[in-house]
């Protein structure tokens, strides 16, 4: 069994126009609800043995302040296609992650980032999927338990939500 972690980015700032959407950091409130999601990743046990993340500024800084919390140090790979890729695209991404990884942490964008776990999402706990359904926040994270041994073998509905994170809902 498998574990993907996915994770959109926490909230980002619209302060300077000069800036690209690319380049857009985060705004206080994202840099203080990132940190609380690593400390219940951390928490939980939600450790990755991989990450693949957005090459977005936002991306970028909301998985700095995640890593801060936890006590591991995973192989990170930086993805250009993540920047505002589809359900499909993160897929396929998905889908070429080697079989020693057992965990992986997806740090992306919306709505292709709450599209995927949707669609991975076969089963859950009711009130979970239903949260997410309702609405994928910005540092929302939703932990999926995949029944594949091999992550070429991924598809939709082959997983579990196991649970949904809003960072609302952390103190």
């Amino acid at each position: 069994m498998k574990t993907i972690f996915l994770l959109r980015h926490a909230k980002s700032s619209w302060k300077d126009d000069s800036l690209s959407d690319h380049d857009r950091p985060l705004n206080a409130r994202g840099r203080a609800a990132a940190p609380r999601v690593g400390a219940h990743m951390q928490g939980a046990g939600y450790l990755p043995d991989l990450v693949l993340c957005s090459t977005a500024t936002r991306t970028r800084q909301t998985l700095d302040a995640i890593l801060s919390e936890l006590e591991v140090d995973p192989a990170i790979e930086f993805q250009e296609d993540l920047y505002l890729a589809g359900p499909g695209e993160m897929l396929d991404m998905v889908r070429s992650v080697p079989d020693a990884v057992e965990s992986v942490l997806l740090v992306s964008h919306n709505p292709g980032t709450g599209m995927l776990a949707d669609g991975l999402s076969g089963e859950g706990l009711r009130e979970s999927v239903q949260s997410m359904r309702t609405g994928f926040p910005t540092a929302g994270l939703a932990i999926i338990e995949l029944r594949v041994d091999r992550w070429k073998d991924v598809e939709n509905g082959c997983g579990s939500l196991t649970e949904f994170v809003r960072p609302r809902d952390l103190a």
